[in-house]
């Protein structure tokens, strides 16, 4: 899909604003479809992937869900399903039948994890079961009742990605729940552990981390940090316009600022749907 085009995308150019790719996943929590297929009428152009979060897809009615999913085809948009739904179809041993409803549903993307159960699956063997349905797979990484991050977890973290990322998963996605408090990169004030973050991308690059930034500190802290080319997932749809003028320097916070950093190169492993902003 190409980008708008018009007097907004002139005046920006004249501006310095320059043309960026998506490197947003916002995320679904169960709108309506009306109201998702107003934000991609809006705001298709800088979405990377959009998450049909949690696992209020599965008790919504199906054709409900379908619509959301058909309309974020429509408009180019690639989708992904939150790792909830995963994590229990794997403890409770249903696994290819839940590959198999994401397939027929017609998403792009389901999401692996083990955030709340145990992982007994090899990742190639959860990779072999996705690609026969034609299925891309992303991990994410990090308990969601495990707290802050310590080095010692990092360091267990940053293999379990090399793991999935051997086995064909397209990205890796860092937990931070619905606060971005106590929980992953972010301590119980909210404040990101900037040392560990480069860690993540040093080792895997900013095109293949994802960082979940549910709330404005958590986005604005990593978009401080790294810069435009960060991707931030869990941003919710309402919120999307708001984090993308941050990420080019027209939020009042953001005017102004130094240059940021330049993107890390790390383990580059570009989404199979790169969906970049045209003329």
């Amino acid at each position: 899909m190409r980008a708008p085009v018009g007097r907004t995308v002139d005046f920006l150019r004249r501006i310095g604003v320059r043309d960026l790719p998506p490197a947003t996943s916002p995320f679904d929590p169960g709108y309506d479809p009306v109201t998702v297929r107003s934000h991609l009428a809006q705001s298709a152009h800088l979405i990377s992937i959009l998450k049909i979060s949690m696992a209020c897809w599965i008790i919504a009615r199906e054709s409900a869900v379908r619509r959301k999913v058909a309309a974020a085809r429509r408009h180019g948009v690639p989708t992904v399903t939150g790792g909830g739904p995963f994590e229990i179809a794997v403890a409770r041993g249903e696994l290819p039948a839940y590959l198999d409803l994401c397939a027929d549903i017609g998403v792009t993307r389901v999401e692996c994890a083990a955030g709340f159960t145990d992982m007994p699956l090899r990742p190639a063997d959860v990779l072999r079961l996705a690609a026969a349905r034609g299925l891309e797979v992303q991990f994410e990484l990090g308990k969601k009742h495990g707290g802050p991050f310590s080095g010692d977890v990092v360091r267990r973290l940053l293999d379990q990605g090399s793991r999935w990322l051997d086995a064909g998963a397209r990205q890796l996605v860092v937990e931070a729940r619905e606060s971005a408090r106590s929980v992953g990169l972010f301590d119980a004030d909210g404040t990101l552990d900037r040392a560990l973050a480069d860690r993540f991308a040093d080792t895997f690059g900013l095109e293949t981390v994802v960082f979940e930034a549910p709330n404005k500190p958590s986005q604005f802290a990593l978009l401080d940090h790294f810069g435009s080319a960060v991707h931030l997932c869990n941003v919710r749809l309402e919120e999307l316009l708001r984090v993308e003028i941050y990420r080019r320097g027209l939020h009042a916070d953001a005017f102004g600022a130094a240059p940021r950093r330049a993107a890390r190169p790390g383990r580059v492993r570009p989404p199979a749907c790169p969906r970049g902003m045209q003329a």
